[in-house]
């Protein structure tokens, strides 16, 4: 058999020269997945897979429930097989280039959190990526769960045939599954409904972040996860490096590093947690979708746009005159030029909208580095001085 990474494209004239000689040609969820113990929970979608699979994780173990976590966050799924018991719980994030190659795959409880255009510079179209995505729940059972975003257009039109569809929705009540309420997250069931958390406990910035909630709550209590121990685990979970998180306060000035939005979509989830001003560093590896659709927010929130990396002409391309655009080139650059821009009251924001790999080795490289530059930014305000030293103005 052939194990493929997930970079490795499925369609290499060499796997399908396998697959012709029958020689199966699997992703390393498939292999892991058949050497696994006790339940698997899969979290796949375009964004918030690792906080909603964080937080999963957060309320199982609050929950006492014995928890691994991995998948496409650092920890191979294979590398937790030999952990796996018949009592564990595997809290797994599943990305479209693994459901690609898998052929049984099978979580108890698969989670789908939203459906927008991503990694079109590997998938040949949108709806490509969407059925690499749906591929999720092909070999669900009657009993597994499929818990899906029913405020989600692209989703309620791709239903799954199998499975017991429970729904989560910030906007309306769902006949089974997890909901908002006067403020409360609520989960229905065969008619009676459960309270599980309140809104005000939950320290996530963002509408996008009340949805990673709902999905988490419902995954969570659809894994055995208690009540009392969901709404501690919502209340006490504080996020996930490099998604919306918080830096530094510097002479009035916030730097949130959301690094982790590494598509459009992602960064204008971001841009809709803050009211404004805002000051946006975007740019890095294009990855094949159009910037446009920042246009009205950025106008809206923002008062300047930095520019960096490889697909900084086409951002400034796409967002035309909706804000003032400045190529800062470089990372360190953009944090020099928005500390000496901004003015009391701003948020120098960066949700890049892009991949990393053209000046970095992955996006938490890039959001350490920021925050790293945002350290030196801090250290010498403290000290007095107008503009940290090792900043390069020429890079």
């Amino acid at each position: 058999m052939i194990v493929v990474s997930p970079g490795v494209p499925a369609n290499l004239p060499q796997l399908e020269a396998a697959r012709a000689r029958g020689i199966p040609v699997w992703s390393e969820i498939e292999l892991a997945w058949r050497l696994l113990r006790g339940k698997l929970v899969a979290i796949t979608g375009s964004n918030g897979k690792t906080t909603t699979t964080s937080l999963v994780a957060h309320i199982l173990k609050t929950a006492n429930i014995p928890t691994l976590v991995g998948g496409n966050i650092g920890v191979p799924l294979l590398a937790l097989v030999e952990s796996s018991m018949d009592t564990t719980v595997t809290v797994v994030e599943i990305s479209s280039f693994q459901l690609e190659t898998i052929e049984a795959f099978r979580p108890e409880i698969g989670v789908l959190l939203n459906l927008t255009p991503d990694h079109l510079d590997r998938h040949a179209s949108f709806d490509e990526y969407a059925r690499a995505k749906m591929r999720m729940f092909e070999n669900l059972l009657e009993r597994d769960a499929a818990v899906l975003n029913a405020d989600d257009p692209e989703i309620t039109r791709r239903m799954p045939s199998r499975g017991h569809i429970y729904w989560f929705s910030r906007q309306k009540r769902v006949a089974e599954g997890a909901f908002l309420r006067d403020e409360q997250i609520f989960f229905r069931l065969d008619g009676s409904e459960v309270a599980l958390a309140r809104r005000e406990d939950i320290s996530l910035r963002g509408e996008h972040n009340l949805e990673n909630v709902l999905a988490a709550c419902a995954a969570a209590y659809l894994a055995g996860a208690d009540p009392a121990s969901i709404s501690t685990g919502v209340k006490t979970f504080k996020g996930v490096e490099h998604r919306l998180e918080f830096v530094a306060e510097i002479g009035g000035v916030t730097f949130y590093n959301d690094s982790k939005a590494t598509n459009v979509d992602a960064a204008k989830k971001a841009l809709e947690a803050f009211p404004g001003p805002l000051i946006v560093i975007l740019g890095g590896k294009d990855k094949g979708s159009p910037y446009a659709p920042l246009r009205e927010l950025l106008h809206e929130r923002a008062r300047l746009a930095l520019l960096i990396g490889a697909a900084a002409e086409k951002i400034a391309a796409d967002l035309g005159d909706a804000v003032p655009t400045e190529h800062a080139r470089s990372l360190d650059r953009a944090v020099q030029i928005a500390f000496r821009r901004s003015q009391p009251g701003d948020v120098v924001l960066l949700a890049p909208a892009c991949s990393s790999f053209d000046q970095f080795q992955d996006y938490e490289h890039r959001g350490r580095t920021f925050k790293d530059l945002v350290g030196k930014l801090e250290s010498q305000s403290a000290a007095g001085a107008s503009a940290p030293e090792g900043f390069n103005d020429a890079a």
